[in-house]
């Protein structure tokens, strides 16, 4: 009975090919939570899947509705003793919308498909393969020891892309039952595909529309151009106006103003670039003055995901009578959410663009949270890793993108260690999406070594957390 040796079971459970064959079952549900036609789905996954996956391992399980009749979440939990550590796992069984006929040839959202060392599926990196890397992992240390060594307790939601709605009532409702020392989980992506990452938060995601309704119908360009303000110029003047020309954002209150020290350091150690097959970056963009990390993990950027102006598809010579854009704020720890709004309009406004309307886009706001990367479980995390793979992880102090961690974080007062199992290259939520072999053998050794360790004396102790 050893660590080696439950890593090696992990990595058996790879190398004979049962963990693949696990996945291919999990991605072959059509879990679109987007798709209102998939609920059936959504509770096959949880309940003919994952629960008994869990119950086998000796989990005590039970499906959560919040509010009464939406979800389904599932919770299990498996209690040695009251008086050891207890780690509370999280994973999400829905994905996007499959996409179906814009995959490469030959492959299906809802097929694992291996092309060149790639496992091609909707759903193999976000997230079931992901949580079924760290659930292999508690099983091989349970073969291996005989036991946990310490208590485990997982929640696997089936609403996560669309907004996780009912899980902050859920956590809310059942903060006793949820109650662990510490969060360990796995989403997003490494910082590259060959270093192994852990990352403590993660940005606020704060979805904005901003429009002009000038008018009825559009009258002729000939007739009325130069009489008629165009809605589409002006709408475009005022989005130019949130950012500079590359990008650094112009609204004080969407930043946090200054970077925290210990942020600052550990992103020193930490070099962006791209990976084989993803896009060229722009070093141009964004905050002057900044490295690169420090533009993705350590400040705030806005987007432009969309903007409707006419008839796109088939433009005509008429002044449009308005226009619309969808804007998105990624902000970190020192942004008030609550201001996001009421400062744009402020913005607006000082600029002459009086005219211009906003509203919040959907109702769930993920907020900004981070772990002090000095906390004593951090460092825990980082040496289990190291020990593992024998190289230092990267250490993100957040994601880039947005995770609902406040609600660990802040309603269940969590500290939250986040491991990710996918790389920036993925093509999560796009067509293709793909997990690679390699990742996912390396992130069941790396998931066996922690949950080893978590049965081991050297963990933080409660206060810590």
């Amino acid at each position: 009975m050893s660590r080696d040796k439950a890593v090696a079971r992990a990595e058996a459970h790879f190398d004979t090919g049962a963990f693949k064959a696990d996945l291919a079952r999990r991605v072959a549900i059509p879990t679109e939570s987007q798709n209102p036609d998939r609920a059936a789905d959504l509770a096959r996954y949880v309940e003919e899947e994952m629960r008994p996956v869990l119950e086998a391992m000796g989990f005590t399980c039970e499906i959560l509705h919040q509010p009464p009749g939406k979800g389904p979440f599932l919770y299990a939990e498996r209690i040695e003793d009251p008086g050891l550590v207890t780690v509370l796992g999280y994973g999400h069984g829905d994905a996007i919308r499959g996409l179906d006929d814009a995959w490469k040839e030959g492959l299906s959202p809802w097929e694992l498909v291996e092309r060149d060392g790639l496992w091609y599926g909707r759903g193999t990196v976000d997230n079931k393969g992901q949580h079924s890397i760290n659930i292999a992992g508690l099983r091989a240390v349970l073969e291996e020891r005989g036991k946990l060594g310490f208590n485990a307790k997982y929640i696997i939601e089936m609403g996560e892309e669309v907004g996780s709605p009912g899980l902050r009532e859920l956590c809310a409702a059942h903060r006793e039952k949820f109650r662990a020392d510490v969060l360990i989980a796995s989403d997003g992506p490494r910082l590259s595909i060959s270093r192994p990452t852990i990352f403590l938060g993660a940005r606020g995601g704060y979805a904005m529309d901003i429009w002009i309704d000038a008018r009825e119908g559009g009258h002729h360009s000939g007739n009325f151009g130069g009489l008629l303000a165009n809605p589409g110029i002006e709408l475009a003047h005022a989005l130019a106006c949130i950012t500079g020309p590359k990008g650094e954002i112009r609204i004080p209150e969407w930043t946090p103003g200054t970077i925290p020290d210990s942020v600052k350091r550990v992103l020193a150690e930490i070099e962006v670039k791209a990976d084989p097959g993803g896009p060229e970056l722009d070093p141009w963009w964004g905050e002057p003055g900044m490295t690169m990390a420090e533009k993705v993990y350590g400040w705030s950027s806005f987007q432009i995901l969309a903007f409707k102006c006419g008839n796109p598809e088939g433009p005509v010579n008429a002044v449009p009578p308005n226009a619309w854009a969808r804007g998105q704020l990624r902000f970190v720890v020192g942004v008030d959410p609550q201001d996001i709004l009421p400062a744009l309009r402020r913005h607006l406004d000082a600029h002459g663009f009086e005219r211009v309307q906003i509203a919040k886009a959907r109702d769930e706001v993920f907020a900004a949270t981070r772990l002090d990367p000095d906390h004593p479980w951090v460092h825990w995390a980082v040496d289990s890793i190291t020990r593992t793979t024998g190289g230092k992880p990267a250490i993100l102090p957040n994601l880039g993108g947005s995770l609902p961690n406040d609600i660990f974080a802040e309603i269940l007062e969590l500290p939250t260690i986040w491991v990710p199992h996918s790389y920036p290259g993925c093509s999560q939520h796009a067509p293709n999406e793909h997990m690679p072999a390699a990742i996912a053998r390396e992130g069941l050794a790396i998931m066996a070594g922690l949950y080893w360790d978590l049965g081991e004396a050297q963990t933080p102790p409660a206060a810590a957390s």
